[in-house]
Parts: structure tokens; C-alpha cells; sequence
């Protein structure tokens, strides 16, 4: 068993520092950064309750094997009941306490922008690309998130070859990260005669959602155009230019937006994609730098892995990076996704305690 003093140690001077920045009335002069502190210093007094609770039992621990060693029969005999009941204990409380210690990901409070797109399979990839918005509308309702779509390419048969929503709420990148990659959906479609099984694809990419201090657009970079809004949408849909494309010359990247009647609406949307893509962009490759080894864990979010398949003929879906499957693919497609999210946040925290080295 490690030694986890020195680090419970760390963490209440870390709480009293925190303690005192939000005794100090010059702190929330800046209420993004008072914000910051509020939320480490919650952190760090849960932590803070974990290592107490940890060090409590070590110290019961101690005291009882000293007891069981006596000379008093009695006194002994209970103490090592006691004994074998902290002993059964203490492994939980360690890895509780060293879970507490990963660091939280600073994005993991952020809103997020997803972007879904039709891949391989055509028509019944626009299809399953309309069915993964569709539950990931309904989770969002089911924790209590707000929801707003950004921009939108429908297909004929009723599906989307691309949408982009934004999804606001608490914690909602923490637990909408490990969303990112490829969807497969293997099922035999609407216009299959035969039968057959067809294999369709679907990218998903799910961003936090950048502030502009983090992102820092120049107007010279930009090249804005506009144009008439098209396809499904009402009367009013084609009778003004309210349609914004943007160009980001340094990137390449373009972003549109029509979903709005306004074209200062849609362009507002359109710079807040802009700025989630331009800082993903820039933590990839910061990442790509230093840390090699993480295509090999949870969440990578690159854009090329098959990180998920729903099979409808035989009711399940599976996650590949976990290896775990489940047969309910019905109610997994309504929003009911918390049986594959749970293992995956759990697997990314078991994957970050083991770089700690404690």
C-alpha cells in the first residue's frame, strides 16, 4: 500500500491557499477567475474530506493491531475484527483518494459544440447520422441541458449529411468527450430488397466551446460572405440573405451557418464554431508534441478511430475501446447512454492515476 500522506498533505495547504484567495475582496474583480478558484477550492475540499477519511482509518488500523497484540484476550479478539473489517476497507479508500487526485480536465466544465457527419453508405449514413443527433438531444433533456442547432445539411430521406448543435449545461464536455470518432452502424436498410446487411459510418466531433480570450481571431483573417438560406425552413427561409459562411484564411477552415433568419445571429454561431475548432485544432497539436502514447487511451477523440458499432440485428451496441457490448440498442438510441459513458470516464480516470505515479 502507498504512501499517500505526503500527498493529502499537499492537498490542504492547497485548500488553505485557496481559502485564502477567496477571503481577498480583489479576487472577484475578476469573476472568470474568482469563478476558478470557487470551483478548486470544492475540488479540494472533497479531496481534502477523502484524505481525512483515508488517514482516520489508517490510524484505526494502527491502533487496533496494536490491541490485537495485547495481552487482553477479550480486548484482542475484538480488535482483530476490527481489524479484518478495515483491512477490507482500506484498499477502496486508497484508490477513492487516489482518483480525487487526477487533475480534472479544465474543458470538462465547458459547453461543447458537436459536429455530426455522414460518412461512408450514403442515404443510411445521413439516416443513422439524424438518428445520433436525435439521442444525444434526448440525453441532453434527461440532465437537464439546453440544446441549440448551429447549422444543418438535410439529406432527401429525412437525414442529415452534416449537423452541428451546441449543448450548454453542467459538465457536459466531461461527460460528451469520449463521444468523438466513428459511429458504425451495421443493419439491413429501408430500401435493401434482399436483405442484406449493410455497414454505414458516421463522424462524430464534439468540441468545448472556446472564449475569445483563448482564441484570438483577427478581422484580416477572416473572409465573411453571405447568401440565401436553403432547403427545409418555412416561408420566410429564402426571402432574405441571412446564410453566413466564414472563411479563416491562416487555417483553411470554413464554417457555415443558416439556421437563423439573422444574418448577425448566424454569425455569431458561425465565430463561436470557429473559435471551438481553432482551439482544438491547437490542443491536438500541442498534444501531438509531447504525448505519443495517447492514441493508445480512452478518448483520444481522433477522428479516424471506429470507437463504437450498433448492430441491429442483434440488438447491441459495443464500445471498442473498453470492450464492453450491451443489447439495448433500442433504448441506447433514445438517449439511455450512461452504461457505456460511466465505464469510459472511469476507464480514462484509471488510465491518468497510472501516469501519476504516486
Amino acid at each position: 500500500m502507498m504512501d499517500l500522506r505526503p500527498h493529502i498533505e499537499k492537498v490542504a495547504a492547497r485548500l488553505a491557499h485557496a481559502e485564502a484567495q477567496l477571503g481577498d475582496p480583489s479576487v472577484f474583480e475578476n469573476n472568470r477567475r474568482a469563478q476558478e478558484i470557487a470551483r478548486e477550492y470544492a475540488r479540494l475540499k472533497g479531496l481534502a474530506a477523502r484524505g481525512e477519511a483515508y488517514l482516520r482509518a489508517q490510524r484505526d488500523l494502527e491502533e487496533n493491531r496494536e490491541l490485537a497484540a495485547g495481552a487482553d484476550k477479550e480486548l484482542g479478539a475484538m480488535a482483530r475484527d476490527e481489524v479484518a473489517r478495515l483491512e477490507g476497507q482500506m484498499p477502496a479508500l486508497e484508490k477513492d483518494v487516489q482518483l480525487a487526485l487526477v487533475p480534472p480536465d479544465p474543458a470538462d466544465s465547458r459547453n461543447t459544440i458537436i459536429e455530426i457527419r455522414a460518412g461512408a453508405g450514403g442515404e443510411e449514413a445521413s439516416l443513422f447520422a439524424a438518428e445520433l443527433y436525435r439521442m444525444y438531444q434526448h440525453y441532453a433533456r434527461a440532465r437537464g441541458w439546453t440544446s441549440e442547432t448551429m447549422n444543418s445539411s438535410p439529406s432527401e430521406r429525412g437525414g442529415f449529411r452534416e449537423v452541428i448543435f451546441g449543448v450548454a449545461g453542467e459538465d457536459v464536455y466531461k461527460r460528451l468527450k469520449f463521444e468523438s470518432g466513428v459511429h458504425r452502424v451495421q443493419r439491413v436498410p429501408a430500401t435493401e430488397a434482399s436483405g442484406r446487411v449493410h455497414t454505414s459510418t458516421v463522424t462524430v466531433a464534439v468540441l468545448p466551446e472556446a472564449e475569445e480570450v483563448e482564441v484570438e481571431i483577427k478581422p484580416e483573417e477572416l473572409e465573411v460572405s453571405v447568401c440565401r438560406a436553403s432547403g427545409p425552413g418555412g416561408q420566410g427561409v429564402n426571402t432574405t440573405d441571412s446564410a453566413v459562411q466564414i472563411l479563416h484564411k491562416p487555417s483553411g477552415l470554413i464554417v457555415r451557418c443558416a439556421d437563423e433568419r439573422s444574418q448577425q445571429k448566424n454569425r455569431i454561431k458561425a465565430m463561436k464554431v470557429l473559435r471551438s475548432r481553432l482551439l482544438d485544432q491547437r490542443v491536438a497539436e500541442e498534444h501531438a508534441k509531447y504525448d505519443a502514447e495517447r492514441k493508445a487511451q480512452v478518448g483520444t477523440g481522433e477522428r479516424n478511430e471506429r470507437i463504437r458499432t450498433y448492430n441491429f440485428p442483434q440488438n447491441r451496441v459495443t464500445d471498442h475501446r473498453i470492450e464492453v457490448t450491451q443489447h439495448n440498442l433500442p433504448k441506447f438510441l433514445e438517449g439511455e447512454i450512461d452504461g457505456l459513458l460511466d465505464p469510459l470516464i472511469a476507464n480514462d480516470l484509471e488510465s491518468k492515476l497510472s501516469a501519476l505515479k504516486l
